[in-house]
């Protein structure tokens, strides 16, 4: 904690002018961007689709080919700015929520709350929101779908990215999503994070050091650096003191439910992140927005 606080005049004065080049930072997956869902233009009937997060593989059947995106939904040209929104309680009372949207495009991960109450520190506009496995798992929609509909009108016609391909328990929970979707006519659009693409994002990554599961935050704001010239982070701080106020934080914006700490590693995540910040790559926003 002590190292990260040693650096945070960089994250209150701010980067310098002008970004890297995107494919600068990845260039194994520099437009790798193009294969980051499955649509039906890169995964045909009888593709091979092998797990990322598991040993195994299955094939894509006319049934799952049906419910993929016709076509690439980041085919056209990159964002300008965006915003990714972590959950981290440091959101909380930072009165970010204008600048949020101000972007272009907004990531936001975990189906994070966006109502009233929290409309001034995070904002609302989503154009992509991410739904991990576990939530999925524990709202397998097996009984009344109301209430999933009911919160997914939040985020209006974004896109929701389903973790269908992780391990095979996650297939079907994910197909229930696009299916409560297709049924309720929500403007939602459901998209399966491609596998090959997850893998090629560790691939990198563990050449840099991080050697744990990513978090579904480290991926996306990753996938940011290629679908966006100046990236923003929000709700990107891992530790339950706030850096420059010294005061507690609970560990979400919106409850004090802890994360599994043995799954990902947040800390050397947020090194990571913290040196892209410090090149001019993206920047770090945690002091409060005016």
């Amino acid at each position: 904690f002590c190292n990260y606080i040693l650096r945070l005049s960089l994250l209150v004065e701010g980067v310098n002018d002008g970004f890297l080049h995107n494919c600068q930072v990845s260039k194994s997956t520099c437009q790798g961007y193009t294969k980051a869902v499955m649509t039906q233009e890169n995964t045909p009937v009888g593709s091979q689709i092998v797990y990322d997060g598991a040993k195994g593989n299955t094939s894509v059947t006319s049934d799952i080919f049906d419910t993929l995106a016709k076509k690439n939904p980041f085919s056209s040209k990159p964002w300008d700015t965006c915003s990714v929104v972590g959950n981290g309680g440091i959101l909380s009372n930072s009165t970010c929520g204008e600048m949020i949207d101000s972007a272009q495009f907004v990531i936001r991960c975990n189906l994070p709350p966006v109502e009233s109450s929290h409309l001034k520190d995070v904002g609302k506009k989503t154009g992509l929101v991410t739904a991990n496995p576990s939530i999925l798992n524990q709202n397998g929609l097996l009984d009344r779908r109301r209430p999933f509909v009911d919160s997914m009108s939040h985020y209006k016609d974004a896109l929701i990215l389903l973790p269908a391909f992780t391990l095979s328990k996650n297939i079907q929970p994910s197909l229930r999503v696009v299916y409560t979707i297709e049924e309720s006519l929500s403007p939602i659009r459901p998209v399966f994070l491609n596998p090959e693409y997850i893998r090629n994002l560790h691939s990198f990554w563990s050449s840099k050091g991080l050697n744990k599961r990513l978090s579904s935050g480290f991926m996306v704001a990753s996938l940011a650096l290629e679908l966006c010239t100046n990236v923003h982070l929000y709700g990107f701080w891992p530790f339950d003191q706030h850096p420059l106020l010294q005061q507690p934080l609970n560990n979400h914006y919106y409850d004090n439910i802890q994360s599994k700490k043995k799954v990902h590693a947040m800390p050397d995540e947020f090194d990571h992140l913290l040196r892209l910040h410090e090149q001019g790559v993206l920047k770090i926003h945690l002091g409060e927005c005016v």
